[in-house]
């Protein structure tokens, strides 16, 4: 290689500090370099091959179009070539000199004005700073480069502080090499890595593997000699070691294909290797749109909940691509915390990136993108739930319960959103119903949604308060879920119906004959009422008659707006100061228990009347599922009983 005509410059950016600033300051990861040369060798090819398209004296075929990487331990350089368009003296000085002038974003925006090559042609490059990532790395970057149709060959060298030299030289073919020599490791910083294959490997991987061009690397591999013809019966395998020229990315885009090309083992196989899971996806959405915002996206729907999807450590979010190169393994913005179950990609060029690319700004486009997205999943679940009820249960049984947190979040902002997708046991369906098919079997006279919460259907379906709704023939939704208290009163009301609850005073609205039967009785009751209250003390608010029990003889409801369900969550929850429930005992004048204290009332016996209040408050803790305060007192008082 013949070098002459050496010549000094400095950067027209003017100032050491700004380079300092574009290496140690803009991006965030040292790796993400590989990356934006990558692309930069890309938008190279991608240059050559519209010009192939535009000027017929240029014959290139893409297949012939490649990216290489050559590592050396020995030189401790990295190389990056390209076979693409090249750059010439003024053009090494114009982008290479300058620093955040972009070449690529140049050529972009004459495409613009040529409909058809912008549909062949997906520049990368926007911003001009991508080559100098390299410094991040590199102590010094020499760029050896031939202008397609030229015979001349510049070499550009800097170290990233004083500047930069251009000096004519010698390259046997058109293209760009970029060469770094990469930096000393250090007790902080590993740059050996970055001359090992197998981490280059695994960084193409990750943020080039759509590289619509070859990228090669010569790697060793593992390969069983061929048995020889004379080998005896005991022969063993023997192996060796050989190089060979590996190409390191798909250059597929799953996403970018006609669904109708696509085949269902292919979808799950891209699942599998992309996100790491052993099952296939429950569903697949293949979607794009066209217009003022541009994107295709591809999610998933798992089979099953990861093992940390409900702690603090489950970050959620889609992968995001620009044209095809990754910028980031999780975008959180892209997915409502109702669905963060789902995974996949999004590759759109209209999402707006911080200069780095590592950062997406908050804009218009981002949000059409995410309120399509969600509103695509939905309609998949929906049609998921209709068509195929068996895969529906089994999400529902891995991702139910983040629905309901959907709903109750943000002071119910989403629940017209969730609401068709959410699932109850039914007492008369004796399985999971929706709302809508829940509405459809309602007599004309039922008023309201009815639900009854507890630890299990079995256990709520033996609660003394379901009795009078069910023999009104009204159909409850069992819930078992500690949330779904919180669900309910969030939902508030569907199709003007209201939810209520079947421990509510009020949940079977009473005749003028009835509420008077009512008053008679609570007043006759009233010396019962006040010498239990009396024996309970600061146990329970209010004790009063039951207008919800049929032949029970007693529950625990609450006043105020928290509930038993309520009291019982947040009891599990950090922390002790939790908001409890105004407990309220209701006792049911018509059962044999209320005439058994009145009797001791009467005899003015405060020892028995004490006894049987203690009994009945403990037999409704059990029921409501909260724990007894004195095991020991209540196991005696049961014993006493039986002498």
């Amino acid at each position: 290689m013949r070098k002459k005509h050496m010549e000094q410059k400095q950067f027209q950016a003017e100032s050491k500090k700004l380079m300092d600033m574009m290496i140690h300051s803009i991006y965030t990861h040292k790796e993400i370099f590989l990356r934006e040369l990558i692309s930069n060798a890309s938008d190279a090819e991608d240059k050559l091959a519209y010009k192939s398209l535009t000027d017929d004296t240029v014959e290139v075929k893409r297949k012939d179009l490649k990216i290489t990487i050559v590592p050396d331990k020995q030189m401790r350089t990295l190389t990056i070539s390209d076979n693409g368009i090249g750059m010439s003296k003024e053009d090494l000085e114009s982008n290479l000199g300058t620093i955040a002038r972009s070449g690529s974003g140049q050529f972009k925006a004459g495409l613009a004005e040529d409909d058809k090559a912008a549909d062949k042609i997906d520049v990368i490059g926007q911003f001009g700073v991508g080559f100098y990532s390299a410094f991040m790395v590199a102590d010094q970057v020499t760029v050896i480069s031939r202008a397609w149709g030229s015979e001349e060959a510049w070499m550009w060298q800097s170290d990233g502080a004083d500047g930069y030299t251009v000096t004519q030289c010698e390259k046997d073919a058109p293209g760009t090499d970029i060469i770094m020599h990469i930096k000393a490791s250090g007790e902080d910083e590993n740059y050996d890595q970055y001359l090992e294959t197998y981490k280059l490997q695994e960084l193409i991987k990750k943020y080039s593997d759509y590289i619509r061009y070859p990228i090669v690397m010569e790697v060793e591999d593992y390969r069983r000699k061929d048995k020889p013809a004379d080998a005896p019966e005991d022969y063993k395998p023997e192996w060796e070691t050989v190089k060979e020229w590996k190409t390191l990315n798909s250059m597929v885009h799953q996403w970018q294909r006609q669904k109708s090309k696509v085949k269902p083992e292919e979808y799950n196989a891209f699942y599998k290797e992309k996100f790491g899971d052993w099952q296939d996806p429950l569903a697949v959405i293949h979607t794009s749109a066209e217009g003022a915002v541009t994107y295709k996206a591809m999610l998933y729907i798992p089979a099953q909940t990861p093992y940390d999807f409900y702690t603090r450590e489950y970050q959620k979010g889609l992968q995001l691509y620009s044209s095809g190169v990754l910028i980031m393994d999780k975008c959180a913005d892209l997915l409502p915390d109702h669905f963060r179950f789902v995974r996949g990609v999004v590759d759109s060029a209209d999402f707006s990136l911080n200069i780095s690319r590592e950062v997406l700004q908050h804009t218009r486009q981002l949000k059409v993108i995410a309120t399509a997205l969600e509103k695509k999943i939905k309609s998949e679940l929906l049609k998921m739930q209709k068509e195929d009820r068996e895969k529906y249960e089994k999400f529902w049984a891995a991702f139910g319960a983040q629905l309901k947190y959907g709903v109750v979040a943000e002071y119910g902002a989403h629940k017209e959103m969730l609401q068709d997708l959410l699932l109850f046991w039914s007492s008369k369906e004796g399985k999971n119903t929706t709302l809508a098919a829940y509405q459809d079997r309602m007599p004309e006279d039922q008023p309201y949604y009815y639900y009854a919460c507890g630890e299990s259907v079995d256990k709520i379906a033996k609660l003394p308060q379901v009795e009078r709704i069910l023999d009104k023939g009204y159909e409850i939704l069992y819930c078992t879920e500690d949330v779904d208290d919180f669900v309910m009163k969030a939902l508030g009301e569907v199709n003007g119906k209201q939810f209520k609850s079947v421990s509510d005073e009020d949940a079977l609205p009473q005749t003028e004959e009835e509420k008077k039967a009512a008053e008679e009785k609570a007043e006759a009751g009233k010396d019962v009422l006040e010498a239990v209250k009396e024996a309970l003390g600061d146990q329970v608010k209010n004790v009063r008659v039951s207008s919800i029990l049929k032949s029970g003889a007693c529950c625990l409801s609450a006043d105020g707006p928290v509930s038993l369900e309520m009291e019982k969550y947040m009891s599990k929850l950090e922390g002790s100061d939790h908001p409890k429930a105004d407990r309220v005992l209701e006792l049911n004048p018509d059962a044999a228990p209320f005439a058994a204290i009145k009797k001791a009332v009467d005899a003015g016996d405060k020892d028995t009347v004490a006894k049987y209040a203690k009994l009945l408050y403990g037999q409704s803790l059990l029921m409501a599922g909260l724990p007894l305060e004195d095991p020991a007192e209540y196991a005696q008082m049961v014993c006493s009983l039986m002498v």
